[in-house]
C-alpha cells in the first residue's frame, strides 16, 4: 500500500487550498484538519507543508499574518486571498476532471 504522502502528490496545494477556505490556520493546525478529516489516512510533513505554504503565498493565493495560537504561542496563520478562491475552484475542476477519469479507467480496464 503506498504512503499517504505519496497519495498527495500533485493535489497538495488543494488539498492546502480547501483546508483553509473556512478560516485562517496555522501550519500545524492545516496539517492536523487535512489528517483528522482524512480519517488519518492522509499525513502532510513539515517538509511538504512549510514549502507549499511559501510557494502559494508567493503566488498570490495566500497571505499570512502572525496572531496568537490557541497555545499562547506566535504561529503564522494563513487565509486565502481573493486570487487564492479563485485558485481553488481551477484546483477542483481539474480534480473532478482527473478522478473521473481514473474512475472510467478503472470500470473500463
Amino acid at each position: 500500500m503506498p504512503k499517504p504522502s505519496d497519495l498527495l502528490q500533485g493535489t497538495l496545494d488543494l488539498l492546502i487550498l480547501k483546508t483553509i477556505a473556512r478560516e485562517p490556520l496555522h501550519g500545524w493546525g492545516i496539517s492536523k484538519r487535512i489528517q483528522v478529516l482524512s480519517n488519518d489516512i492522509l499525513s502532510v510533513g513539515q517538509g511538504s507543508l512549510y514549502p507549499a505554504l511559501h510557494r502559494l503565498e508567493h503566488q498570490g493565493w495566500l497571505k499570512a499574518e502572525w496572531k496568537e495560537s490557541d497555545l499562547g504561542r506566535d504561529a503564522k496563520f494563513y487565509a486565502l486571498t481573493r486570487e487564492g478562491r479563485k485558485q481553488l475552484e481551477r484546483e477542483l475542476r481539474t480534480w473532478d476532471r482527473l478522478s473521473s477519469a481514473v474512475q472510467l479507467l478503472i470500470q473500463r480496464a
